[in-house]
């Protein structure tokens, strides 16, 4: 049972992160950027929590527990207008691609 808890947890985490990268690649808003970053060591926890699980199930879920901690996003930009349920689930957005993206404009100075 534990062990289906942290595949759970683990592929939430994934889905969560790969929306974010295409909210980021879709508007280049740099805090979509920060929250996938987050999710990919969300998941990298979750996962070595998962594999623990099997020596001792209370640290690998306290772990798990840790990994769903790391995966808090914090505040966003506003990207669905008009969008529906489904759109929203997905990570579609209207197209808002700015010229240039904050982090291209960072590394130009």
């Amino acid at each position: 049972m534990y062990l289906e808890i942290a595949m759970l947890a683990y592929f939430v985490v994934l889905f969560l992160t790969i929306r974010d990268i295409r909210i980021f690649r879709r508007t280049g808003y740099i805090s979509y950027r920060k929250g996938a970053l987050k999710g990919l060591a969300a998941s990298s926890l979750i996962l070595i929590g998962a594999i623990s699980i099997e020596a001792k199930p209370e640290i690998g879920l306290l772990i798990i527990l840790f990994g769903l901690t790391v995966n808090r996003k914090g505040e966003r930009e506003p990207v669905f207008t008009n969008a529906g349920t489904l759109d929203r689930f997905l990570g579609k957005t209207d197209y808002i691609k700015r010229k240039k993206c904050k982090l291209r404009e960072s590394r130009n100075k």
